[in-house]
């Protein structure tokens, strides 16, 4: 038996306890808790063999009374005696997706991101945003299957672009890559076809939420997306965070979401609707060049998977749907080098240098915190990407 000493103030104690799927020496990979430093192996912990699995999908497949009873017995658990054989330290474990990415779409909802690219791309028109942007959570449908866990490197993608002096469309590398700051929420409870999930059942269907770079090929992304929308230039990889915050461990961090106005249609309409005060930092090469703020995200989780189903469209355990580019009203808040470099006209100072886009050999973190229970700060972990030469 072994006890584990885990500090108060750190930011994976009681108030966190997170899921993810870990592996040891090349051993079958299993599903744990990160307390402290520490990776908990779930199945050994609770003498539960739902954890003995490759990702945390048969879990939040039992439901939010499950995820409740659970978390109570991890945090009753961890505090006490546990076998060894349960405990693991971080620097001798391989982390891997946490779940079984069932589909993914990808949302666009904050006011300030959409008002900035609206100015880039129509500096002519007076509205940045386009007329339905206040009425719906606008989105777009990925491809699951690029969704890699953190530290995985990120393959420079090819496609075609076709600049303003170039004549004809051209193919190769993307020259404008990008990322976009974002969290990612994970649906833990499947929804049958045309059985839409109100707003006011979206808790017992949101399992949690981890940190999201929708890694963006700009001038790949420019030259396709007219008149159905991003399609290569998005679907060659996206990174997520290997912890998953459960959104049990996020009830302190609600806020108020900004005033939504004109008022929602009924189905998007909420008492209170809410959002979630969590600090996310860009780092650029290591060094911090963002700190988006997803407190200013206009439209709430809630409204998201809402609107994801409205229209009859069902869900499955797994699914992943992600809120676009978190980015705040002042330049420092821009969670894209598309904001944050004004289209390249503005470009910034990363470790010495007059950056715009991403080169090879670039590396991005993304970090962020919320406030947990009794005070106590939270933590995601991190969404970490290096970038590799076209193939």
């Amino acid at each position: 038996m072994t006890t584990l000493e885990v500090p108060t103030d750190g930011l994976f104690g009681l108030a966190n306890l997170p899921y993810g799927v870990y592996s040891v020496s090349g051993g079958q990979p299993r599903v744990a808790t990160r307390y402290g430093d520490y990776v908990v192996d779930l199945a050994v912990l609770l003498d539960d063999d739902t954890f003995d699995s490759p990702s945390i999908n048969r879990f939040m497949a039992q439901g939010r009374q499950r995820w409740v009873d659970v978390r109570e017995q991890i945090a009753s658990l961890v505090t006490g005696d546990i076998l060894a054989a349960a405990v693991h330290t971080l620097d001798e474990v391989t982390l891997h997706l946490p779940i079984e990415v069932a589909d993914y779409v990808d949302f666009y909802a904050s006011q300030y991101h959409a008002a900035n690219l609206g100015k880039l791309f129509r500096p002519d028109n007076p509205e940045p945003l386009l007329p339905n942007w206040k009425h719906l959570p606008v989105s777009y449908h990925g491809r699951s299957s690029s969704i890699v866990v953190s530290g995985t490197g990120i393959v420079r993608p090819n496609g075609q672009r076709k600049g303003p002096m170039d004549p004809v469309p051209v193919f190769g590398p993307s020259t404008r890559l990008d990322i976009e700051a974002e969290l990612g929420f994970v649906v833990g409870t499947e929804s049958a076809m045309a059985e839409p999930i109100p707003v006011e059942e979206a808790e017992n269907h949101i399992f949690g939420a981890v940190l999201f770079n929708d890694w963006s090929a700009r001038d790949i992304q420019a030259w396709e997306y007219v008149p159905l929308g991003p399609h290569l230039g998005k679907s060659f990889a996206s990174t997520i965070s290997p912890w998953v915050v459960p959104l049990l461990a996020l009830q302190a961090a609600r806020i108020p979401t900004p005033t939504q106005n004109p008022e929602p249609l009924p189905y998007l309409r909420m008492d209170e609707p809410w959002g979630l005060d969590i600090d996310v930092a860009v780092e650029w090469n290591g060094q911090v060049v963002s700190r988006p703020p997803y407190a200013a995200m206009y439209w709430s989780p809630a409204q998201m998977l809402a609107h994801l189903t409205v229209n009859g469209a069902p869900t499955s355990v797994g699914d992943l749907f992600a809120s676009g580019t978190i980015s705040g009203p002042r330049k420092e808040q821009r969670g894209a080098f598309i904001e944050l470099t004004w289209g390249g006209a503005e470009p910034v100072n990363v470790a010495g240098e007059r950056r715009i886009f991403l080169e090879d050999g670039d590396e991005v973190v993304l970090t962020a915190t919320a406030p947990g229970a009794d005070g106590t700060r939270i933590g995601f972990g991190e969404a970490r990407g290096r970038i590799l030469s076209a193939t």
